[in-house]
């Protein structure tokens, strides 16, 4: 993880031409692959899909991540960042599973379902530049081009402010790194795969 995350932070700098070279240096010290290293960093990518983080655009998310590996690699990526949530990963991997091999009778479900506590990190965002960029808007989602898809109780269009480099991996508050989207542009950027 912690490599993974180098590397990120040497692609926002600008540099170029040395994954391989990170590949090899893990392959040697750990005395595996060049390649198993590169599928690992795919693995990691996964799990920050799944969580709606920024991923790599060189490093597609593996399609296939086991619930055991990914649930180790959102506890790392979690302890990184000083968050002690490791519930969302393995949630969306069953969810996925089950709608592969749907029950044949509804499930019941739970009355009451076990409830936990966890500690998040939050940022003091600066309430100017959210004002700013949904004035900007004008009410028009700025990915899709549509009208916002209802007005809130205090009559302005329901947008959402979207930081283009995420807060949590080093992005700034400011106008230059937001921008207003609807529900499903909002989501689509999290967790779509065409966006990166």
């Amino acid at each position: 993880m912690v490599a993974y995350r180098e590397i990120q932070q040497r692609e926002r700098r600008g540099e170029r031409g040395f994954k391989k070279q990170i590949y090899k240096d893990l392959a040697q010290r750990f005395g595996r692959t060049d390649k198993a290293f590169e599928f690992r960093m795919q693995n990691i990518s996964a799990v920050l899909s799944l969580l709606g983080r920024d991923w790599l655009s060189g490093l597609k998310p593996a399609q296939q991540v086991g619930s055991n590996i990914a649930v180790k690699l959102e506890r790392f990526i979690n302890e990184l960042d000083g968050n002690h949530d490791t519930s969302k990963v393995n949630l969306t991997l069953e969810s996925q599973e089950r709608i592969k091999r749907p029950p044949k009778v509804q499930p019941a479900g739970k009355r009451n379902p076990v409830k936990s506590t966890s500690t998040t990190t939050l940022y003091a965002r600066d309430p100017e530049v959210k004002a700013w960029v949904l004035k900007r808007s004008q009410g028009i989602c700025e990915c899709c081009k549509t009208p916002a898809p209802f007005l809130t109780v205090n009559g302005t269009p329901f947008l959402e402010v979207h930081h283009l480099r995420m807060l949590m991996d080093g992005g700034s508050d400011q106008v230059s790194n937001a921008v207003a989207l609807c529900p499903n542009c909002h989501r689509r950027f999290h967790y779509g795969i065409d966006v990166h």
